[in-house]
């Protein structure tokens, strides 16, 4: 197959046809590379024109263009002369490729800004609060682990799960009572683990 790296210029053949004709398209679709290599030679510099105006820089309008004659080349048969003519259905998969390659560089540099935005430094005081917290927690999980299993359970379901007191001992199945003293007693434990003043 032909080297696809950069459009160069037609070959002055007298075999090449004015315009790339369906029957071309045809026999690129059985896979004749010659036939590849005349749509290519009447192709690429429109090709490369478009795709150059689309992108505005030389090393991606190179690799589009590539990708655009490696998708003729695959794809060939699934054009289709009822839509227009074979140099328009190129035309068409090279601008929309180049579209795509600019929405695809926009979506990058967003990203990157986006990134960049996250990775601007925490102000010191959040890191302070953040790390106070989590101190907090391991101060927490340290203490609830001296209660006894029906305080942390009473505890547990009250504070991190929203149960009122008498679905705790609902769900526990003890008395609203027993419930209450078991609560009051974990949480002036904790109180007093943690070192909390009242």
């Amino acid at each position: 197959m032909r080297d696809l790296v950069r459009p160069r210029p037609p070959r002055a053949v007298e075999s090449v046809p004015e315009q790339v004709t369906p029957t071309l398209l045809g026999e690129v679709a059985r896979g004749d590379e010659a036939a590849f290599g005349r749509v290519y030679d009447l192709m690429a510099s429109k090709v490369f024109g478009l795709v150059r105006r689309v992108l505005r820089d030389e090393a991606q309008s190179e690799e589009v263009f590539q990708e655009v004659m490696l998708e003729v080349w695959r794809k060939a048969s699934r054009y289709d002369a009822a839509l227009g003519s074979p140099s328009a259905w190129i035309m068409t998969i090279a601008h929309r490729r180049a579209v795509d390659r600019v929405r695809s560089a926009q979506a990058a540099a967003d990203r990157d800004v986006q990134a960049a935005q996250l990775e601007v430094g925490t102000p010191f005081d959040d890191v302070r609060e953040l790390a106070a917290s989590r101190f907090e927690q391991r101060q927490v999980r340290r203490c609830l682990g001296t209660l006894t299993q029906l305080q942390r359970e009473s505890i547990g379901l009250a504070y991190y799960q929203g149960y009122s007191y008498p679905e705790v001992a609902s769900l526990l199945g003890i008395a609203l009572g027993t419930v209450k003293t078991r609560m009051r007693d974990g949480l002036i434990r904790l109180r007093d683990c943690m070192g909390v003043t009242a």
